[in-house]
């Protein structure tokens, strides 16, 4: 049988970015990619003033991390992250996971597991 691996997809405050790395490496967790993106959710962005005018931008600074993980429980993955994350407020962020069929180490064409290891 083929092992489960899974891309979990984080996107969150900035500010909260330290935390949440810290808190995946303390289970295990090392690989990461890390983007500066712009978006909005529920909350449509938050009033700012600017030489004291009121205005609401459409789009708010987050980051996205990205991360895939094989033998980190994603259970783990999920509440260590919204453990990490969770502030009560409008704008915490979302997760998602998504399984994926392979992974290929462009280098030496490793596949599976494999692949993801630093073994080699």
């Amino acid at each position: 049988m083929k092992e489960k691996i899974t891309k979990i997809e984080i996107i969150t405050r900035p500010t909260k970015f330290n935390e949440l790395k810290q808190a995946l490496n303390d289970i295990g967790v090392m690989g990461m990619t890390v983007y500066q993106v712009m978006g909005c959710g529920v909350q449509k962005g938050a009033k700012k003033k600017y030489r004291g005018v009121s205005y609401t931008p459409e789009l708010l600074p987050k980051i996205k991390v990205e991360t895939v993980v094989c033998e980190v429980p994603v259970d783990l993955v999920i509440e260590t992250a919204k453990k990490a994350l969770q502030t009560g407020e409008i704008g915490d962020g979302k997760i998602f996971t998504y399984e994926i069929s392979n992974v290929i180490r462009i280098r030496n064409g490793d596949e599976g597991i494999i692949a993801l290891n630093n073994e080699r």
